[in-house]
């Protein structure tokens, strides 16, 4: 099995006297960081965009413990026709608006964490197309 990390640092790190231990928190892990980084933001998305377990175990019922995908799936299924006569128009239109705005909001955080996952984005990917 071949390795993106070069076997002459780990036996570099042993004529210089560390054990196994010590190489793999010194030398292999501050190496895996941008890997771990992108692991890490793929895991982060993936669990923050949840929608088809929490939809399977979470009851329609119990709105206590609607997950944020959830409670977006239902504004966004919401048709805003609560109102009639003059005001109808507004009504759906200021619908229309918690909805777009329910969207930025849900993502958000997501929007905040990537600029600084981002340049960890661009060596992992780099590790792993550059060869030799």
């Amino acid at each position: 099995m071949t390795s993106s990390i070069p076997a002459d640092l780990e036996e570099a790190a042993k004529i210089d006297g560390a054990c196994d231990f010590r190489i793999y928190f010194s030398v292999i892990i501050p190496l895996c960081k941008p890997v771990i980084a992108i692991m890490i933001l793929f895991y982060a998305v993936g669990y923050w965009n949840s929608y088809f377990y929490p939809l399977v175990f979470i009851s329609p019922s119990n709105t206590d413990l609607k997950t944020l995908q959830l409670v977006l799936r239902d504004i966004l299924l919401s048709d805003g026709s609560g109102a009639v006569g003059e005001d109808a128009l507004q009504y759906k239109m200021l619908a229309e608006a918690v909805k777009y705005s329910s969207i930025v909001v849900t993502t958000l955080p997501i929007l905040i964490v990537y600029p600084f996952l981002a340049r960890h984005l661009e060596k992992g990917m780099m590790i792993g197309s550059v060869k030799g």
